[in-house]
């Protein structure tokens, strides 16, 4: 791999949901941000000040595609490979409500009745990033998109499997961001930044 310099791939989750405050698992249902979610997307685009991007990747979702817009980032390419999790039959449950019947059940290891495995989850977010490290060579790039889709993220761009994301714990409308150690090393050079 060449020396990547400076650049980075910047990770920024959504605003709230209504779901997403209540921990609500939220994947193909397009819900609008909250008022609150509104005001940290908007607040992003304070944290970005001064910053160019090359390339902004984003989510199809309403929520990301609002997040973006309100963080005054310009999106240039939607793919459904930055959606969420696909949770199928646990779409807008809580994991507490899950384990009533299914004791243990974890997404990072179980993966979703009628939904996505990890495996499947991480297969679309290598895609994704490895579109991304295509596009360093222009610049910096943005990922808009959902808690644990950005999750995975992380943990393959370091080499870890898609269920190593369960580790790295992620809030709405933060900034991570995964770069490079002596210029080829793929790591996280920040997380959950508020």
């Amino acid at each position: 791999m060449t020396d990547r310099g400076g650049t980075e791939i910047v990770l920024i989750r959504h605003g709230q949901t209504e779901w997403s405050a209540n921990g609500r698992h939220t994947s193909y249902t397009d819900l609008d941000m909250t008022s609150e979610g509104e005001r940290q997307a908007r607040a992003v685009r304070e944290r970005l000040a001064g910053r160019t991007f090359a390339s902004v990747l984003c989510s199809p979702r309403k929520r990301a595609l609002r997040t973006a817009e309100l963080a005054g980032l310009t999106v240039s390419e939607v793919t459904e490979d930055l959606a969420e999790w696909n949770y199928g039959e646990y779409e807008g449950i809580t994991t507490p409500r899950i384990r009533e019947s299914h004791p243990g059940w974890s997404l990072w290891s179980d993966g979703c009745p009628g939904g996505e495995s990890p495996e499947q989850a991480g297969a679309r977010l290598d895609r994704v990033l490895a579109r991304a490290r295509e596009l360093l060579t222009e610049g910096d790039v943005v990922l808009v998109a959902h808690g644990h889709c950005l999750r995975v993220a992380g943990a393959r761009w370091i080499g870890l499997p898609p269920s190593a994301g369960g580790l790295l714990k992620l809030d709405t409308a933060t900034i991570s961001s995964l770069g490079f150690e002596h210029g080829s090393d793929p790591v996280l050079t920040s997380w959950n930044a508020g």
